[in-house]
C-alpha cells in the first residue's frame, strides 16, 4: 500500500481495533498480506475457476479425468453439438486445464496434469463436509 492510501486505512482499522499495539501489529500483518497479493497470477487463477464454473467444462474435466478422449466422444458423452462442445474445449484448453493431441483430421483430449485430478479430489470433500 502507498503511504497516503495505508495512512487511510489505519483510521478506518482504529474503529474496530481500539488497542494501539495491536493495530500496529494487525495493519503491518495486513499491508503485508495485500502486498503479496500478485494481481496477475489471481486473474489468471480466476479464468481457471470461471471456465470450471460451467458445469458442461466441469462434465468435460471429470470425463477426462479417466483418460483421454476423443472430441466426436465427448460430443457424445454430453448429448450436446459439435459446436458447443467445441467452444468448451476451446475454454478449457485455453486456461491450460487440458490438452490436444491431434491425429489426422481427429483431436484427442487429456488433463494437463495431476493438479486438475487433485483440485477435483478437493472440490469432492468440500462437498462432503
Amino acid at each position: 500500500m502507498d503511504k497516503r492510501k495505508s495512512e487511510v486505512e489505519i483510521e478506518r482499522l482504529k474503529r474496530f481495533i481500539f488497542d494501539r499495539d495491536q493495530l500496529e501489529v494487525r495493519t503491518q500483518r495486513l499491508s503485508s498480506l495485500v502486498n503479496g497479493l500478485d494481481e496477475e497470477a489471481l486473474h489468471s487463477e480466476s479464468r481457471i475457476f470461471k471456465a470450471l464454473a460451467d458445469i458442461n467444462r466441469l462434465k468435460i474435466v471429470k470425463l477426462l479425468k479417466e483418460g483421454e478422449l476423443c472430441a466426436c466422444e465427448i460430443t457424445v458423452a454430453l448429448s450436446n453439438s459439435q459446436s458447443t462442445v467445441s467452444h468448451h474445449l476451446s475454454v478449457l484448453r485455453n486456461v491450460g486445464l487440458i490438452k490436444e493431441r491431434k491425429e489426422g483430421k481427429w483431436s484427442y483430449f487429456r488433463l494437463s496434469d495431476g493438479a486438475v485430478i487433485e483440485m477435483l479430489n478437493q472440490a469432492r470433500l468440500l462437498t462432503e463436509e
